[in-house]
């Protein structure tokens, strides 16, 4: 199983953001990864149904959209209508008090639920809902911001999430992952790796896509 690239475009430059997109799709990424954050469950504001949308539009590219947000059960609905079949929404465990129907309600339109944990968050906080996603985020920063360092003291969680997953299931990781951090993350048992500004700060975005995916891959290869 070849290693999964989702490229964030919380790092893209906004004022070129169908470019960007335009880009990382020529250069073979598996998802376009979009950052919902509401300026509460995160200290930040970013992209709404809208921004989805107009990405969704432009692209045959499955969306990965992450829902950094409180309440996560009020707005699946607006984001799962900008989606279609192959599109991941996943939101934050720490965030819903009904997780099952969350995970339900994404399913029921189509798509697959991911639930993802931040870095302090326990394996247990997931335990009742792990066979039923199709996707378990681990978060190697702090969400909010994208640039921030590798946090490495998640690896040991990510290890043990990757001896309870089915074979169907992605586990992926977001935060700090670069050409440096990915081999660590593969390592752990990641299937996919969300990156955001080792993809767009460079300025061949076809080649940092490669070396990405090159690194990573080559780390699964040896493991």
């Amino acid at each position: 199983m070849s290693i999964k690239v989702s490229a964030s475009i919380l790092s893209a430059d906004p004022m070129y953001m169908g470019q960007a997109v335009k880009n990382v799709e020529s250069a073979g990424v598996d998802f376009i990864h979009v950052d919902v954050m509401d300026g509460h469950f995160v200290p930040n504001l970013t992209m709404g149904p809208f921004i989805a949308k107009g990405v969704k539009d432009i692209t045959n590219v499955p969306l990965d959209i992450h829902l950094m947000i409180d309440n996560p059960e009020i707005f699946i609905k607006p984001f799962a209508e900008v989606a279609s079949k192959g599109d991941i929404i996943t939101f934050h465990i720490e965030a819903s008090k009904e997780p099952e129907r969350v995970i339900t309600t994404i399913k029921d339109y189509g798509l697959l639920a991911g639930v993802a944990l931040n870095p302090s968050t326990p394996v247990d906080a997931i335990k009742g809902v792990v066979e039923s996603v199709d996707l378990i985020l681990v978060m190697t920063v702090n969400p909010g911001f994208s640039g921030q360092k590798f946090i490495k003291d998640a690896m040991p969680k990510l290890n043990s999430l990757s001896k309870i997953i089915g074979d169907h299931q992605l586990l992926s990781v977001d935060g700090g992952v670069t050409v440096e951090t990915a081999p660590m993350a593969i390592e752990n048992g990641a299937n996919m790796i969300a990156a955001a500004s080792a993809i767009f700060k460079p300025e061949d975005t076809n080649l940092a896509i490669k070396d990405l995916r090159d690194a990573a891959n080559n780390k699964l290869i040896c493991s």
